[in-house]
């Protein structure tokens, strides 16, 4: 689910606030969907880095072919690996590009997850949306975050075991 739709299902959710269990609920699935995103991402980033080092050994042996071949005169390979050159260092700058969004995109959703555990803790204390915060509850928080880390584990591994079932063209 993306970080959009989470703002969109949580104006409505607002839109409803009256209900203070009714919106910690919503409150509660939003911080689900926000934890399993950020595992997610985390996930995106660490593939955005293996391709990003790949990509890299790739440019430099390019680098050091078009080096030797330049070498020993031979104008042929020394053109074709200079194509090579080209095409690995536009890949890696992309690739920089992306794990620098992707970075941001988790620091937001980081952010947004504080936020909703904040207003989490606030709805189940009965406080409404927008009240000014009281003190925290460093042991309620640290429940909380324990059981949605749980959800998030199951749901992540609900999706995967989906995935490899797909894979495998099982549909139980």
């Amino acid at each position: 689910m993306s970080l959009e739709s989470l703002k969109a299902r949580l104006e409505q959710l607002l839109a409803s606030a009256g209900d203070s269990r009714v919106y910690a609920d919503g409150l509660y699935q939003a911080m689900l969907d926000t934890k399993v995103a950020v595992a997610q991402l985390r996930e995106a980033i660490g593939t955005t880095t293996r391709e990003l080092d790949g990509e890299r050994v790739r440019l430099a042996d390019a680098e050091r072919r078009g080096t030797l071949a330049a070498g020993i005169g031979d104008q042929e390979t020394s053109a074709l690996a200079e194509i090579w050159i080209v095409k690995h260092r536009e890949r890696v700058q992309l690739l920089e590009r992306k794990l620098e969004v992707q970075r941001d995109e988790l620091a937001m959703a980081d952010r947004q997850l504080a936020e909703f555990s904040q207003e989490y803790r606030q709805a189940r204390a009965g406080i409404r949306p927008g009240a000014p915060h009281p003190a925290s509850d460093d042991a309620e928080g640290a429940r909380v975050d324990v059981e949605l880390d749980r959800h998030a584990r199951e749901t992540l591994v609900r999706d995967q075991l989906a995935a490899l079932k797909k894979q495998l063209g099982r549909h139980d």
